[in-house]
């Protein structure tokens, strides 16, 4: 093995133990990178338009806040009601599993039914859920007990948009600057495979991000139609579940479907629920993914449960932010290697 290449694998060694040992405070300079990141092309379309980088990514940042802004005011108290209404429909839930799931689990499938506490679980499910029923109730009991997980907290959200803005601001001198770190001889296919990384986060940032986005708002809208009171709660989950490939629509369609029996107690309103997600998923299938994504990911669904439960158990919640973006550039140097293996003489000889 070359020197040169001992201390490329000595540096990422350390620069990936590095990474473990400071993933706890990594959190809101990963949020800021990735806002740069989205934002970074809108502000050189403004800058195409005449105006100063600085200008641009203020514009930007304005508008990135006026939309977080109104989404919070619009969705916390939406969300707060429904958390509320499903809090109270856990004692109904509970009294259904307990009178029709449990005794067919029963006799086809030998289930002891002494293994659940029906009273036990009903107990522990309407205290946790109960504590989450009003957001204001929980801020105040939360500072008062964790003073300094509040601080914490509100220290990292600052820290998002000031990160954000000052790397919108020298993101091109960012990328240049990288770009000059990089030896001479490997700058060339650096750059290539750093394009090739561009490409596929894009797709997958840009893209994918729209995908959730758009189901969770079409999942949300059409439950809200047929009066499911807990729509908005069941779109927001089975928008973020999206990420995994069918994992949204199983996990979605099975809460709505419970949801559905215990409010209207009708079998109808089940199968338009089950409507519902087959008309939605058949329009991401066939319209979403293929138009906002394409196939630039190339990621297995299997790789992509493997890469989210890897990323949260080697770095926590930090992991399960980074997971995907690295399991799509760690695919995207695989299949550098794998080109120059089909032209190698190993490859070749017979």
């Amino acid at each position: 093995m070359e020197k040169n290449q001992l201390l490329v694998i000595i540096g990422l060694a350390l620069a990936s133990a590095l990474l473990y040992l400071l993933s706890p405070i990594l959190t809101p300079f990963l949020v800021g990178i990735l806002l740069a990141y989205l934002s970074d092309p809108l502000v050189k379309k403004l800058m195409k338009m005449g105006l100063s980088r600085t200008i641009g990514v203020c514009i930007v940042f304005l508008f990135l806040f006026i939309i977080v802004f109104l989404l919070a005011l619009l969705l916390i108290p939406l969300i707060e009601v429904q958390v509320q209404t499903l809090v109270n429909m856990i004692p109904t839930v509970v009294e259904w599993l307990q009178d029709s799931i449990i005794p067919v689990m029963k006799e086809y499938f030998g289930f002891n039914e002494a293994l659940i506490n029906v009273a036990s679980l009903k107990a522990i499910l309407a205290g946790n859920w109960a504590k989450a029923g009003s957001t204001a109730d929980w801020l105040v009991t939360t500072a008062l007990h964790s003073g300094l997980t509040i601080l914490e907290w509100a220290f990292n959200l600052i820290l998002i948009p000031v990160v954000t803005f000052y790397l919108l601001c020298d993101w091109t001198k960012f990328v240049k600057g990288i770009q000059n770190l990089l030896p001479r001889n490997i700058e060339p296919t650096a750059m290539k495979l750093l394009s090739e990384c561009d490409e596929v986060l894009s797709a997958f940032f840009r893209g994918q991000l729209l995908v959730m986005l758009a189901l969770s708002v079409m999942y949300s809208i059409s439950l809200t139609l047929i009066g499911l009171q807990i729509s908005l709660i069941i779109g927001i989950i089975a928008g973020l579940a999206s990420i995994v490939p069918y994992l949204g629509f199983i996990v979605g369609v099975s809460i709505a479907t419970v949801a559905a029996l215990i409010q209207f107690h009708s079998f109808s309103s089940v199968l338009l629920v089950w409507a519902i997600f087959v008309i939605i998923h058949a329009i991401e299938n066939m319209f979403l993914t293929p138009t906002l994504v394409g196939t630039k990911i190339g990621l297995h669904p299997v790789a992509v449960i493997f890469a989210i439960l890897a990323g949260g158990c080697l770095f926590g919640f930090f992991g399960v932010l980074v997971a995907l973006p690295v399991a799509a550039v760690i695919m995207v140097f695989l299949r550098h290697l794998h080109r120059k293996y089909r032209k190698s003489e190993l490859y070749k000889s017979e």
